[in-house]
């Protein structure tokens, strides 16, 4: 009988012991992204608007067969990123307000992979500059960010951001989150011709 005793606080330390808090399976880490330092440069094309774009993009006219005159892309090379910017003349009223409900269109079509959609407002008075910027959380959201940007009498100019890879919002949210400070730097810096 002793020998049982023995066997059984061998076999239960064994047990204990082999339990240990430090084996609990830990959360997905992300790699480390560093962020370029800001620094910009004025488009200099001859399009109906002008801003100061990031050094470390390209701007490049878009060259599908859909696109439309003054669409381009601000292209993020190393993260594999653009800013799809389409451009539109106001004619009318009815433009703007059509314009601006395409806008909301656009955004509202990924509702199924959002998680919240929210909108903040931008206005620069000193440079007619009226616009809105939308924020697309969710992990599998194609676009992370919208906006638009208009004089209201004559411009229109919207963007988009899209990555050349499989959409994970959370792995890319510095990069995005960086890439918002360049909009809003469009924002301040835009003018109309």
């Amino acid at each position: 009988m002793n020998r049982l005793v023995w066997v059984y606080m061998i076999f239960t330390g064994l047990l204990l012991g082999s339990c240990r808090q430090g084996d609990a399976p830990k959360p997905r880490g992300y790699f480390r992204i560093d962020m370029p330092e800001r620094d910009y440069q004025l488009l200099d094309k001859n399009y109906p608007y002008s801003f100061e774009f990031p050094v470390y993009t390209v701007f490049a006219p878009d060259t599908r067969q859909t696109a439309e005159a003054y669409w381009a892309d601000v292209i993020y090379p190393d993260y594999r990123g653009r800013i799809h910017l389409s451009y539109k003349h106001i004619e009318s009223r009815e433009d703007l307000e059509a314009y601006l409900e395409d806008t909301r269109t656009f955004v509202h079509r990924h509702i199924p992979k959002a998680t919240a959609i929210t909108d903040e407002m931008i206005i620069h008075t000193e440079n007619d500059a009226f616009g809105m910027i939308y924020h697309i959380k969710g992990r599998e959201a194609a676009s992370a960010l919208q906006f638009f940007v208009t004089d209201s009498v004559k411009h229109f100019l919207r963007g988009a951001l899209y990555f050349d890879v499989s959409p994970n919002n959370d792995s890319l949210a510095p990069v995005i989150s960086h890439i918002e400070g360049d909009v809003r730097h469009l924002f301040k810096t835009i003018n109309w011709h």
